[in-house]
């Protein structure tokens, strides 16, 4: 099944990635979660406490207000707490008739700070509960909140109703809260960057074995090694075994093609060698038209068991070769075959070609064999590393100071049994060869006109990773 494209959008393709972005994510809301879980515990806490102070400081303020002979209110309350004498504190008492307004100063007791009448509000938007009690929260007479405990009391004989009230800033309170609020969630953001960072340290910790996989697997496919070599964990124990496994199955594959196509090889060959043979028995012009269809079928054979081979190799893991000693062994050769010609080399020490040794063997040794055949006097033989669309591959460049070829018919003589010179011995399969083999392993073969006057050759063949010497 395809990855839904919302994900793909979402989401990051590298797992590390993700897994980072999830637990994060996860930590997070969890943080989140256990703050605002706190602070609704802090707060409730903290009201609780805060009432309950409120109600001791009122039954302290009835036991401590009377009335005397006259009916006037009396009475000194001792909180034992000094912000019910400090002006702008917010904490006030009040003592005052239910029913009636009071007619003088002597009708209602209140602390010295409180030069204001604070709201009461009505038994509906605030109700009592069975002992005439409440607690709610008003405007005070500066303006800020106050958290009100009143209670209703029958003081002297006649039982007069009277309200008794204390007073709580209610503004600090929510100011407290919040600064509590505000200090949680700094320390929790504090400890969700360490989380995070532990988190991400972990799990590029935890998933450095699958680099190591993944390293292995690439020198397995560059020809480094054969099998994936390391020490792996038990969670990829299991899957390394089944990659090996899988790479020896290949590579079984492989051989096993190869050795068909040798068989079928052979076994054509001794027809043809028969029908070659008996074609000279033959009077003209049929002998030689059987002669010429024989030759023709063995080149079409060979063409194609040499494609078939050069497929088989390219689906085996760590086909390499360096070129360096093959180009040597190559222009030594050249040498040899040619003694009246200069021929030059110039190829890097690095290059390494991610396929068989036989078959570049073979291109080079057609092109180097075809500028011997053309020059006039000299060719030569380059190679260096490039980078093509994005991936690396090695440049063989040949060069010959022979007739050249026309650009105009540089790609007919690329194509299999074209000669443009029929007085030259040949089978004009030499290009079409080092062609097609080049385009089997995802290359190209160029041709254009030499520096030197003559033809270039310029073969672009993947390129592998050079395994530099270790020192002893």
């Amino acid at each position: 099944m395809t990855e839904p494209k919302a994900d793909r959008r979402l989401l990051p393709r590298s797992m590390a990635a993700r897994v980072v972005i999830l637990s994060s994510l996860l930590a997070v809301l969890a943080l989140l979660a256990i703050g605002s879980l706190v602070t609704t515990i802090y707060q409730g806490e903290s009201r609780a406490s805060f009432d309950r102070l409120l109600v001791a400081h009122r039954y302290n303020l009835i036991a401590a207000v009377g009335l005397d002979p006259d009916g006037s209110l009396t009475g000194e309350p001792q909180f034992g707490d000094l912000r019910y004498e400090d002006t702008g504190s917010g904490w006030y008492w009040e003592v005052s008739p239910v029913d009636t307004a009071p007619s003088s100063d002597d009708a209602q007791l209140r602390s010295v700070q409180l030069d204001a009448d604070v709201p009461v509000p009505s038994a509906q938007s605030a109700p009592f509960n069975d002992f005439f009690e409440r607690i709610y929260t008003g405007a005070g007479p500066d303006g800020r909140l106050v958290r009100i405990a009143e209670a209703e009391l029958q003081l002297g004989e006649q039982g007069t109703p009277y309200r008794f009230r204390i007073m709580g800033n209610e503004t600090a309170f929510r100011a407290g809260v919040a600064s509590f609020r505000r200090q949680l969630f700094g320390w929790l953001a504090l400890l969700g960057i360490v989380l995070v960072t532990i988190n991400a340290a972990a799990i590029r910790f935890g998933l450095r074995p699958l680099n190591r996989v993944r390293l292995a697997l690439q020198s397995v496919r560059s020809g480094q090694t054969r099998r994936l070599v390391g020490d792996f964990p038990p969670e990829i124990g299991p899957l390394t075994t089944e990659v090996n496994a899988l790479i020896d199955a290949n590579h079984d594959i492989v051989e096993r093609a190869r050795t068909q196509v040798g068989n079928l090889a052979h076994s054509l060959k001794t027809p043809l060698s028969v029908l070659t043979n008996e074609a000279d028995a033959i009077d003209e012009p049929h002998g030689r038209l059987v002669a010429e269809q024989a030759a023709a079928m063995r080149l079409q054979i060979d063409h194609y068991l040499q494609r078939a081979r050069i497929a088989a190799q390219r689906a085996a893991l760590g086909q390499r070769t360096e070129l360096k000693p093959v180009t040597d062994r190559l222009v030594r050769v050249m040498r040899k075959i040619a003694p009246d010609k200069i021929v030059r080399s110039d190829v890097d020490e690095d290059l390494v070609f991610a396929g068989d040794k036989h078959d570049v063997e073979e291109m080079l040794g057609n092109l180097l064999e075809n500028a011997a055949k053309w020059s006039r006097s000299k060719f030569s033989l380059s190679g260096q590393m490039a980078e093509r669309n994005g991936r690396a591959v090695v440049i063989l460049t040949v060069d010959d100071d022979g007739p050249g070829i026309p650009q105009d018919q540089a790609e007919r003589a690329m194509k299999r049994g074209q000669r443009l010179d029929e007085t030259v011995p040949g089978t004009g399969l030499g290009l079409s060869i080092v062609s097609d083999t080049a385009a089997e392993y995802g290359g190209q073969l160029q041709l254009e006109r030499a520096d030197m006057g003559g033809l270039r050759a310029r073969l672009i063949l993947p390129a592998a990773p050079f395994s530099a010497p270790q020192q002893k």
